[in-house]
């Protein structure tokens, strides 16, 4: 059972927090008053959900440095909380690595990895837990079980032997949530990220109960690119519908963001509908005559996944370019002097739009929960914003599938029957990245040859992603319908297709 979805404390801070940055840039002037936030979001002089309210402020004000793009402060040396925030007032692109971080004085120290009785042991006569335990770890004091973490070897056999599910395993939420297993200890047994290996999913730091771990943000920056008069563009990712609520139906959304200041909408699932096509083109000339497989290139935290644990499969990953870079070149075609803002559920993609090639093409991520931010520092209100025909772009139902797991593969399938008809096109697809390193793992043994192999890094396809607004039951329902009233159901309908040769120079 996972927190996903439940709207908690955690939640309600991360939200204020990205307001508050977001009103402080809409407002501009003098941005040492920064100081001033954390008693705004955390008022009052008695705690509320720690011991102290000077812990919460001082946690507050870390998470305040990283919504504006700016890195941890040292906690053995004194520097302001506005430490940098002019340098970051800039309309460019603005955070160091790494992405996401952990505030070391909000962890927990979760105890990790451990066999624990609970008080639902009943001291009974059989105790199987202790006849099945290879390493005599479980002893019986006082008539209940008792384990020897010293000889536990955490292999659970004795959970699985107890009548009453009395022992459970104790595993820390953010590690638990890692498909990388990049989740460690620092010496005093706070959660440490090995960056060798995250791919920055995110998944850890909506994971994380106290609020500990957060990525960094670019509102800031987006807002200040607004204010120069530079236009800026925003593409929607394929996993919008139905984030900002019932009072913000499709129909609204270009509105509503013109309000925020962008000049204008636009899906990237028009840009999924040419990677699409582009894939379907590299599976057909490429698989099985020169490769045994190919892998879908869309999901960063996949392809960066597979990179780093199979280098010798790297070059089975599709070479398209993915559908917010597509989307991106498509802007930047049209209005050469505009900055791209990509809005999503995904912290990946913050990692991919600063890498070196793809800088020129998108300029800003920012995730739904971070505009939902600057919706309510505007004041926002969906119910009096009119509607329009909603028509955003002239995508396809299988682009707009992209954002489910199993989406992206079954959009290349489509598309390969039609140019191919007689071809078949076997697919596996996997969503999470533990259950994606297993998918390669089998490719490397030979398990996939001639087959289409699609990862989701996040649980669900993107509707999991990190920066969701709504539960990934909800977001499914409303793509899902977004697909069935699309007019067109296949990539090679859309109408930019003739396109593809000049974006991809």
């Amino acid at each position: 059972m996972s927190m996903r979805g439940v709207y908690t404390n955690v939640t309600d801070i991360r939200r204020k927090i990205f307001t508050e940055v977001a009103r402080m840039a809409y407002e501009g002037g003098d941005y040492s008053r920064i100081i001033d936030l954390p008693y705004k979001i955390i008022p009052g002089e008695v705690g509320t959900y720690r011991e102290s309210v000077f812990l919460e402020r001082a946690i507050v004000e870390e998470r305040l440095r990283l919504a504006i793009g700016l890195p941890l402060r040292d906690m053995q040396e004194h520097a302001p909380v506005s430490k940098g925030i002019e340098e970051s007032a800039i309309a460019e692109k603005y955070y160091d690595p790494p992405l996401v971080n952990i505030i070391k004085f909000a962890c927990h120290s979760c105890p990790d990895n451990v066999m624990k009785v609970t008080d639902a042991c009943q001291g009974c006569l059989a105790h199987p837990c202790k006849e099945v335990c290879p390493k005599d770890a479980v002893s019986i004091v006082n008539g209940r079980s008792c384990i020897d973490q010293e000889k536990c070897i955490k292999c659970g056999k004795c959970a699985g032997a107890c009548p009453y599910g009395a022992i459970m395993k104790m595993e820390r939420p953010c590690a638990k949530a890692c498909g990388m297993d990049a989740i460690g200890s620092d010496r005093l047994g706070r959660a440490e990220i090995d960056y060798d290996k995250c791919v920055s999913c995110g998944q850890c730091l909506v994971s994380c109960p106290f609020g500990a771990i957060s990525d960094k943000g670019q509102i800031f920056q987006v807002i200040h690119a607004m204010k120069t008069g530079i236009p800026v563009y925003a593409a929607v990712a394929p996993a919008f519908v139905g984030q900002f609520g019932r009072d913000m139906p499709q129909e609204k959304l270009r509105e509503a963001m013109r309000a925020l200041g962008f000049a204008d909408i636009i899906e990237v699932a028009v840009g999924a509908d040419l990677c699409t096509i582009e894939e379907a083109k590299d599976f057909m000339e490429e698989v099985p005559e020169k490769q045994p497989f190919m892998a879908t290139s869309c999901c960063p935290a996949w392809a960066v996944m597979a990179k780093k644990l199979y280098p010798e499969l790297a070059s089975y990953i599709s070479m398209a370019l993915t559908p917010m870079v597509l989307t991106g070149r498509l802007i930047k075609k049209e209005h050469p002097e505009c900055k791209v803002v990509f809005i999503g559920p995904c912290a990946a993609k913050k990692l991919e739009a600063s890498r070196r090639e793809i800088r020129s093409d998108v300029d800003f991520v920012l995730t739904f929960e971070e505009v939902m931010g600057m919706f309510e520092a505007r004041g926002i209100d969906f119910k009096k914003i009119e509607k329009d025909d909603g028509k955003l772009s002239d995508a396809s139902a299988d682009g707009r599938g992209f954002a489910v797991s199993g989406g992206v593969a079954q959009a290349v399938v489509n598309c390969i029957a039609q140019m191919d008809p007689g071809r078949e096109v076997k697919v596996a697809s996997a969503e999470g990245l533990a259950n994606c390193r297993q998918l390669l793992a089998d490719a490397k043994k030979g398990k996939y040859n001639g087959y289409l192999l699609e990862g989701m890094g996040c649980p669900g396809g993107c509707i999991g992603g990190a920066g969701n607004l709504q539960s990934q039951a909800k977001a499914k329902g409303q793509v899902v319908l977004a697909m069935k009233k699309s007019g067109k159901k296949c990539a090679l309908e859309n109408e930019n297709k003739e396109r593809l040769t000049e974006l991809e120079e």
